[in-house]
């Protein structure tokens, strides 16, 4: 039986420094100083940062010579979009009444 995630998809994608590195990710595969490269932080700390997502099960590194390569592994994000899809219907409600209020107001101001 495997063990449970260190940290949840939910804690993982809390930070906005680890979304940005699930996007630069999702572009393509990257070693660890091009990661890097992208933020004003010690490679220590982005390091950091990719053990969450990883004990979160979002990326996956792998040794390539000398360099950890990290990969995305967007599958726990579903997670994620189910749990928005929920709250969906209450932002489409809210859309949807303020269309009303919208197109009924200028019919009012028209008359």
């Amino acid at each position: 039986m495997a063990a449970a995630p260190k940290h949840d998809v939910f804690q993982a994608v809390a930070d906005p420094t680890r979304r940005e590195l699930l996007k630069l990710l999702s572009q393509n595969d990257r070693a660890l100083h091009e990661l890097t490269e992208h933020f004003d932080m010690t490679r220590t700390a982005v390091s950091k940062h990719l053990r969450i997502l990883s004990e979160a099960n979002l990326v996956m590194g792998r040794k390539s010579g000398r360099n950890k390569i990290y990969q995305l592994h967007p599958e726990p994000l579903k997670e994620v979009k189910d749990w928005l899809a929920y709250y969906e219907k209450f932002w489409e409600n809210k859309l949807n009444m303020l269309k009303h209020y919208v197109e009924n107001d200028e019919s009012d101001s028209n008359s």
